[in-house]
C-alpha cells in the first residue's frame, strides 16, 4: 500500500508540476520561471500538509526525486508546451487530476500520520489545493481556488468519499480509487459545464 501511495503522490506531483509549467508557458517565461512554478505547484500543497502536521523533514527533502520530477517536467514542457492545441484546455485537465490525486493523497497521509478524519479532510483540501494557489499568485492571477467554478469543492468531495470509503469497506485502494473518481467528476463537470455554488447577492 505504501509504494501504491508513493506512485500516486509522484505522478500527482508530474501533473501538478506540468499545470504550473503550462502557466508559465502562458506568461513566456524563461526557463528558471519554468522551473519554479513547476517545483511551487507541484510540491507547495504537501509542503505545507507535512509542515502543519510536523512531519520532519518535509517529503520532498527526504527524498529528492520529487524534485528531479518537477525539474523534468519544467524543462520537458519548455520546449514542448508550444505543441499543445490549446494550453488553457489542458492546463485545466492537468490541474483537475491533480488536484483529485492530491485530495486522497493527502487525507492518506494524515491518517497515517494520525491526525483524525476531519483535520485529515482538510489536509486533503489543503494539499489539493495549495499548490495552484501559489502558482496563480505568481503569475499574477486570481487563484482558481476563488473562481466561480467547482474548484475547492471538487477537492472536498474527494476528501470526504474517501474517509467515507474508508469507514465503510477499509478497502484503502478501492476508497482511494473511488474518492479520486469523484473529485475528477466534481471539477470534470465545473469545467466543462461551467457549474458553481451559489454566491453571496447584496440584497436590494
Amino acid at each position: 500500500m505504501d509504494n501504491l501511495v508513493s506512485i500516486l503522490d509522484l505522478i500527482g506531483v508530474a501533473v501538478f508540476a506540468a499545470s504550473g509549467a503550462l502557466k508559465a508557458s502562458q506568461k513566456q517565461m524563461d526557463v528558471f520561471g519554468f522551473l519554479l512554478v513547476a517545483s511551487v505547484t507541484g510540491i507547495g500543497g504537501g509542503t505545507l500538509r507535512d509542515v502543519l502536521l510536523g512531519l520532519q523533514p518535509v517529503f520532498w527533502i527526504a527524498r529528492t526525486e520529487y524534485l528531479a520530477v518537477c525539474a523534468a517536467v519544467a524543462v520537458a514542457m519548455f520546449f514542448l508546451a508550444h505543441r499543445l492545441a490549446s494550453r488553457q484546455t489542458w492546463l485545466a485537465w492537468a490541474d483537475a487530476i491533480g488536484l483529485s490525486t492530491f485530495s486522497v493523497i493527502g487525507v492518506q497521509i494524515s491518517l497515517a500520520a494520525g491526525a483524525p478524519m476531519s483535520v485529515g479532510v482538510l489536509m486533503g483540501v489543503m494539499t489539493a489545493t495549495f499548490g495552484g494557489i501559489i502558482r496563480d499568485i505568481l503569475c499574477g492571477e486570481v487563484p482558481m481556488v476563488l473562481s466561480r467554478e467547482i474548484y475547492a469543492t471538487a477537492a472536498a468531495a474527494g476528501s470526504l468519499v474517501y474517509v467515507g470509503m474508508l469507514a465503510l469497506t477499509e478497502n484503502e485502494p478501492v476508497s482511494m480509487l473511488v474518492a479520486f473518481a469523484a473529485a475528477l467528476s466534481a471539477r470534470g463537470a465545473g469545467i466543462l459545464f461551467r457549474l458553481s455554488l451559489p454566491t453571496y447577492a447584496k440584497p436590494g
